[in-house]
C-alpha cells in the first residue's frame, strides 16, 4: 500500500475510532432531564452537529408499515385499537397471504420506499404461523427490500427462524420508562419486552425499538424510555418516536395532548444520545403541521413511515410527503446506504 493509502486507511480507523467513542451505555435519567431542559436552540444545535457527523443531513430513509394480520389482539395497551377487549371498529381477520403481501411491498417499493415494515396483531408469535411468516421474509427480501417485522414476544427458536429466513430487523418498542409502563400495560410485563430484545440480537438480527410519548407520561418518563434504549449493550439500530394517536374506544382517547415542541425535544434527546441509530419520526405526522416535522428532522429524525395507512390509522399521503420534502429539500435515503 503506498503512502496515500496509507493515510487514508488511517484517517478511517481514526474517525471509526471517535465514532465509537460517542457511544455512550451510562447514561442516567438525571442527566437526560438536564438535557431536556437545555434552551430549545442550544438543544437542536446539539442534536444537528451529533446527526451530520454520521449522517447526510438531507437524507430520510422512506419506509411503509403493513399490518399484516389486524385486530383481535389478546394484549390491553391502553393506547391501541387493536386489542379486542376495546370497542373501536377495527375487526379482527387472518394472516395475509404470501402473495398479497409481496404485491403490497412492490407497489411500496415502486413508491420510493426502501425499507418494509410488517406488523400482527399477536401478543407472541405462535409456532404454527412460523413457516408463513418465513415465507412473506423470503417474498419481500426478494425484492430487494429492507425486512422489519412486529409480531410480539419470541421465542429463542423462533428468533432464529426469523433470522434464517433473512430478517433484517426486529421491533418490539418498550412504549415508556420503567416506572410508567404498568400504566399502559398490565398483560406483558418489562422484562418480557426485554427478553425478546435479547433472542432478537442473539439471533443476530437487528433491532428496531423506541416508544410511545403522549400517553399521559411527565418528562421523566420521556428520559426514563430513552435511557434504557441508549444503555442496551448495543444502541438499537433504529429507534422509533412516536406520537400518540388517540382512537375512540381506547382508554388513553381524550388524554392531554403532549405539547409538540416537547417532542421534538424528544427526538433531539434521542438522537444526541443514540448518535448512530435511525431515529424515524413515526406515529402521529397525520396531524402535524409542516413547522413541527421540520423542526423534527433539524433534530435528527431521518426516516418516516410513508403511504396513507400506519396499521389502522392515518399516515400522510405521499403527494404531502413529496411535497413536504421539496420545501425542505430533502431527498429519499437510498436503499441500505445507512449501513455504510
Amino acid at each position: 500500500m503506498d503512502r496515500e493509502g496509507l493515510a487514508a486507511m488511517n484517517s478511517l480507523v481514526d474517525v471509526q475510532a471517535s465514532q465509537q467513542s460517542d457511544l455512550r451505555h451510562d447514561w442516567s435519567v438525571a442527566e437526560v432531564e438536564a438535557l431536556f431542559a437545555l434552551p430549545f436552540n442550544d438543544l437542536i444545535f446539539q442534536a444537528q452537529n451529533v446527526h451530520r457527523r454520521r449522517f447526510d443531513a438531507n437524507e430520510v430513509q422512506m419506509s411503509t408499515l403493513l399490518s399484516i394480520k389486524t385486530g383481535g389482539c389478546a394484549e390491553d395497551c391502553a393506547y391501541c385499537p387493536q386489542a379486542a377487549q376495546y370497542q373501536t371498529g377495527v375487526e379482527a381477520d387472518k394472516l395475509m397471504s404470501v402473495a398479497k403481501v409481496v404485491a403490497e411491498a412492490k407497489a411500496a417499493k415502486d413508491g420510493g420506499a426502501s425499507r418494509y415494515c410488517m406488523g400482527a396483531a399477536w401478543r407472541e408469535l405462535k409456532d404454527r404461523d412460523v413457516e408463513a411468516i418465513c415465507d412473506i421474509v423470503k417474498g419481500v427480501k426478494d425484492l430487494g427490500l429492507e425486512t422489519c417485522m412486529t409480531l410480539g414476544m419470541l421465542t429463542g427458536p423462533q428468533a432464529d427462524a426469523l433470522a434464517g429466513a433473512g430478517l433484517d430487523y426486529y421491533n418490539h418498542n418498550i412504549d415508556t420508562s420503567p416506572e410508567y409502563y404498568g400504566e399502559i400495560i398490565t398483560t406483558r410485563t418489562y422484562d418480557d419486552r426485554l427478553q425478546t430484545l435479547d433472542r432478537v440480537r442473539s439471533a443476530g438480527m437487528k433491532v428496531c425499538c423506541g416508544g410511545i410519548v403522549g400517553l399521559g407520561e411527565g418528562r421523566r418518563d420521556r428520559a426514563g424510555m430513552l435511557v434504557t434504549l441508549a444503555n442496551m449493550a448495543e444502541h438499537p439500530e433504529s429507534v422509533p418516536i412516536n406520537m400518540l394517536v388517540q382512537v375512540e374506544g381506547t382508554p388513553l382517547h381524550g388524554t392531554d395532548k403532549l405539547e409538540p415542541l416537547e417532542f421534538v425535544r424528544t427526538i433531539a434527546v434521542a438522537r444526541i444520545m443514540m448518535p448512530a441509530s435511525m431515529v424515524r419520526l413515526s406515529a402521529g405526522r397525520e396531524t402535524m403541521g409542516d413547522e413541527i416535522q421540520a423542526l423534527a428532522f433539524l433534530a435528527g429524525a431521518n426516516s418516516i413511515f410513508c403511504g396513507p395507512k400506519l396499521l389502522t390509522t392515518a399516515n400522510p399521503t405521499q403527494p404531502r410527503d413529496e411535497a413536504l420534502f421539496d420545501k425542505l429539500g430533502l431527498k429519499p435515503m437510498p436503499a441500505h446506504s445507512h449501513h455504510a
